[in-house]
């Protein structure tokens, strides 16, 4: 039996046709559009940033403004003059007697600040041993001006020094100066025209070198002025 005829094949056939891409389409809120929850977490951060940039320009400003009408300076505290006449500690009791004169001076160097000393606390260490305090009379501070306080440190107290406390005391006692620290405890208020600030709570550390004078005269070298540190 014969071969079928086979049909004529036309040199430019590339096969079956290709059907056209169906068209997608796209439900409301599918696909690449932003989700409402998304959206709206950005627009809240991106509104508490501008809110927080803008409160942090104005305190910028508000702080550049006060500085170049004020000008403010640092309060300055010094011991001009320590007079100790009695500095002894009994091993068998651990008592320390003690009688300490201070003149301090305060210098408010500001022209538009004034200082409203609410309370004034004193305190004096030994080796980190508290063994007096006084309380002084409150006052106010004008511009630029200097005021002077003189605390009295005197009677005697239960001090527990351990031993190389008192070896430091015996070595204090035989150069005949002795290492004390002062204190100063504030409570201030600030006076800028007619606003009065919140009370701050700053510290005044005085550590002294204080000789001590026996009859009248000076064992051991003389007592320096002496500029304190503040602690806010």
């Amino acid at each position: 039996m014969a071969d079928a005829k086979q049909p004529h094949l036309n040199g430019a056939y590339y096969g079956p046709s290709i059907p056209p891409p169906r068209k997608a389409y796209h439900r409301p809120g599918r696909g690449s559009g932003c989700n409402p929850c998304t959206c709206l977490c950005s627009c809240i951060f991106n509104l508490i940033f501008q809110i927080v940039f803008t409160v942090l320009v104005a305190v910028g400003i508000a702080l550049l403004v006060f500085w170049l009408i004020f000008r403010p300076n640092k309060v300055k505290f010094h011991v001009t003059d320590a007079t100790l006449t009695d500095f002894n500690f009994s091993t068998s009791t651990n008592t320390l007697y003690y009688n300490l004169a201070l003149n301090m001076t305060i210098r408010n160097p500001n022209k538009r600040i004034g200082i409203y000393y609410d309370r004034i606390e004193a305190r004096a260490y030994y080796e980190d041993q508290r063994f007096d305090a006084v309380t002084m009379t409150p006052f106010y501070q004008g511009h630029k001006m200097t005021n002077t306080l003189s605390p009295v440190f005197q009677g005697q107290n239960m001090v527990m020094l351990g031993s190389s406390e008192v070896s430091k005391y015996n070595s204090d006692k035989s150069d005949g100066i002795y290492n004390i620290d002062v204190k100063l405890y504030l409570r201030i208020r600030f006076k800028l025209g007619a606003i009065k600030t919140p009370k701050f709570k700053p510290k005044i550390e005085c550590d002294l070198k204080v000789p001590l004078h026996s009859n009248g005269t000076i064992l051991s070298g003389t007592f320096e002025t002496t500029k304190c540190d503040i602690d806010w």
